[in-house]
Formats: structure tokens, C-alpha cells, sequence
């Protein structure tokens, strides 16, 4: 068996790698997509070969122009193989060696999942395959969507947005909202790297996506003390919330509602038709939040990632 990267002679073969499955996949249209969007490369598309025939393969997603794969967006492996999850460890075992990293995977899927029967089984093997090249902490998100039914929030009366041109300011903003953060990524990263380092690498990361940076917002109480962070965004699909946030001693006063809306609005403004957000399970408030200001919980997120001990 041999197990490589792609290159542009493989992409005939590569989209004949069909799943059939109800989970995301790198189906044939996305991956042409996504290759000339430069989100995908040939060089984080990996296969396992046989006599001329690819037996499995693995897509990572990255920033365009990026330096390294930030998710794996899908898993196949053909039907004829016996033992779909021996093979596809390897695969992703070999790929991780290359990268030196062991991104996460994340599997989007419909709510609900775990009661039909073919998600459940689709989503079994992977997560043993998975587990067996490093994976093994899942995570389960809740997908919101606005769309124009529902109501644009209004400015909020209580806080006071301005732009920042320094990076600089929002990594330390980023930091302070970091302290006692619900956020599983933010946590878990945070203790892994150090919080300024993790401030720096979320700062960078926003700027490497394709939202527009000039609609970053720091928000202030009227006497000018720092409540939080207000960053909206937008990925390959259109705009997104992107990241916000409420420092630890501005906490318990609705502020995360202020902070949703200004993100909003000002998407509403320049004719979002969508605004999509994700929330950790386990991130309540959250989830409120985006239900109070008229977002639609249509999804799931479910995020496989290293240990993080």
C-alpha cells in the first residue's frame, strides 16, 4: 500500500471518491470548489494507493496561502475495503507524520444524528479510525443561522463600539475574554500554548480569513472600561459571526446580547442573506443568545481533536 500526497494528475481519480454516506464530505463539486478557492491543495489531499487504485483518502482544509492544515474536512475509504478503519488510521497516521500536527476533524451533521441509524454508523467508524491516529476528545457544536426574517437588531444603548487599527488591542482583548472562557477551543488552547500566544494565534487566524477586517469592534461602557469584543467575520460560505466575547468582570449583565447584535447589524447592513455561528453544547449562554436575536439552531459540528492532557 502507498500512502502519499496528491498531485494534479490525481484530481480524474480523486473525484470519483464519492460518499454516500449522510455525513460532510469533500464531494466532487466542493473539492474542485475549494481547489481553485485554494482552501483545499493537492498537497493536504492524501490517498492510499494500490495498483494504480485509491483506496482511501483524506482532505484537510486551510487558510489560501496558509502554512499548515488547520481541520480535516473528510474521510473515505472504498466499499471493497474490509477493514475501512485499519486502513483509513493509516492513512491519517502517515499524513500527521508530514504535517508534524494532528489537526482536528470536524464532521458536519444534521441534528439529531445519533437516532438515525446510518449517520450513527457513518460517524462510528470515522471516529475509530480517527482515534486510533490520535483523535480522541470529541466536542459536539450547535450550528446557528440568521437569515433576513429574522429582526436586525437595533444599536445597543448601553455600549460604545470603535474600530481598533492595531492588532495589538485585540490580542489583549482576546486574552482577557479568555479568562474563564466557556469556550472549549479557547480553553483548551489557552493551556496548551499560554493565553498570549493563543490571543495571537485566534488574531491571526480572523485576519487570514476573508472577512473584512475594518468591521472589528472593541466595545466600551460609556465611562470607556472594556467589556468585550465584537468580530465579525466571514469564511468561504459567506459571513459568520466570527468571535466575541465579554471580559470576566463586565460578565452577568446581558452584555453578550449588546456584543451579538452589533455583529448583526452591521452583516444585515451590507445585505448578509446568512450569518452563520457555531456554539459549544455545553456553552449555554451562548446558545441563548443566539436564540434570543432570531438565530436558527440547522446543525451540527462535531469536532474530534487530540487529547488535550
Amino acid at each position: 500500500m502507498l500512502f502519499r500526497s496528491t498531485v494534479e494528475a490525481d484530481l480524474d481519480r480523486l473525484l470519483r471518491c464519492v460518499v454516500d454516506e449522510p455525513v460532510s464530505s469533500a464531494h466532487p463539486g466542493r473539492l474542485l470548489d475549494h481547489l481553485r478557492s485554494g482552501d483545499y491543495r493537492h498537497d493536504r489531499v492524501w490517498i492510499a494507493e494500490q495498483d494504480g487504485e485509491i483506496l482511501a483518502r483524506a482532505v484537510w482544509w486551510g487558510f489560501p496561502g496558509g502554512d499548515r492544515p488547520l481541520a480535516l474536512d473528510c474521510v473515505y475509504v472504498h466499499p471493497s475495503v474490509r477493514d475501512r478503519v485499519g486502513l483509513a488510521a493509516d492513512l491519517l497516521r502517515h499524513a500527521h507524520d508530514a504535517y508534524g500536527a494532528r489537526p482536528d476533524y470536524h464532521l458536519f451533521l444534521a441534528p439529531g444524528w445519533r437516532d438515525d441509524e446510518e449517520a450513527a454508523a457513518a460517524v462510528a467508524w470515522r471516529q475509530e479510525a480517527a482515534a486510533r491516529a490520535g483523535l480522541t476528545d470529541a466536542l459536539e457544536r450547535h450550528r446557528y443561522e440568521w437569515t433576513p426574517g429574522a429582526p436586525v437588531p437595533a444599536p445597543s444603548r448601553r455600549l460604545v463600539f470603535r474600530p481598533e487599527d492595531d492588532d495589538e488591542a485585540f490580542v489583549r482583548a482576546f486574552m482577557r475574554v479568555a479568562e474563564g472562557s466557556l469556550d472549549d477551543h479557547t480553553r483548551r488552547a489557552a493551556a496548551v500554548m499560554g493565553a498570549e500566544a493563543q490571543a495571537r494565534e485566534d488574531v491571526s487566524d480572523y485576519r487570514s480569513m476573508p472577512g473584512d477586517r475594518s468591521m472589528w469592534r472593541l466595545a466600551y461602557t460609556e465611562d470607556g472600561d472594556l467589556v468585550g469584543v465584537a468580530l465579525p467575520s466571514a469564511n468561504g460560505g459567506g459571513p459568520v459571526v466570527g468571535y466575541l466575547g465579554v471580559v470576566p468582570e463586565h460578565r452577568g449583565h446581558g452584555y453578550v446580547d449588546d456584543l451579538l447584535g452589533e455583529i448583526t447589524r452591521r452583516h444585515a447592513e451590507r445585505g448578509a442573506e446568512r450569518i452563520v455561528a457555531d456554539t459549544d453544547t455545553g456553552n449555554v449562554p451562548m446558545a441563548r443568545a443566539f436564540e434570543r436575536a432570531g438565530y436558527r439552531a440547522f446543525a451540527v459540528r462535531l469536532v474530534i481533536s487530540p487529547s488535550a492532557s
